[in-house]
């Protein structure tokens, strides 16, 4: 399970990083990406698949540091924020330029729980 974990870990990471440059292009290109919605909701599908997963290791005594759990559950605040701040944002660029911005505030978390998860987990 630590395994499935991990490789779910890195796709979600790898989403968010995605996600980001797709935003950053509409934000400060005007780049029209049609499924960058998509995106963003595949990416935080895998980020609940995560918390399941995080849950079920935690509940069969899996140790981990406190941590990583901790900044894990942080991430959903920015996921959260672009989902209800940009989607609710009247300027379209406003709303690429928030939705940008917490995607790489969400990709930076990531990457800590991440290597936190890689180098503490057994």
């Amino acid at each position: 399970m630590v395994n499935l974990h991990m490789i779910i870990g890195l796709a979600t990471l790898a989403a968010f990083v995605l996600l980001a440059i797709v935003n950053g292009l509409r934000a400060f290109r005007g780049a029209e990406v049609n499924w960058a919605r998509g995106l963003s909701f595949a990416a935080a599908g895998l980020l609940i698949i995560q918390y399941v997963i995080g849950f079920g290791l935690l509940s069969s005594d899996h140790k981990m540091k406190a941590i990583h759990y901790i900044l894990a559950l942080a991430a959903i605040i920015p996921v959260g924020a672009e989902h209800m701040v940009a989607a609710q944002e009247r300027d379209p660029r406003r709303a690429r330029r928030t939705a940008f911005i917490c995607n790489v505030i969400t990709a930076a978390i990531l990457v800590v729980v991440y290597a936190i998860g890689e180098r503490n987990g057994s």
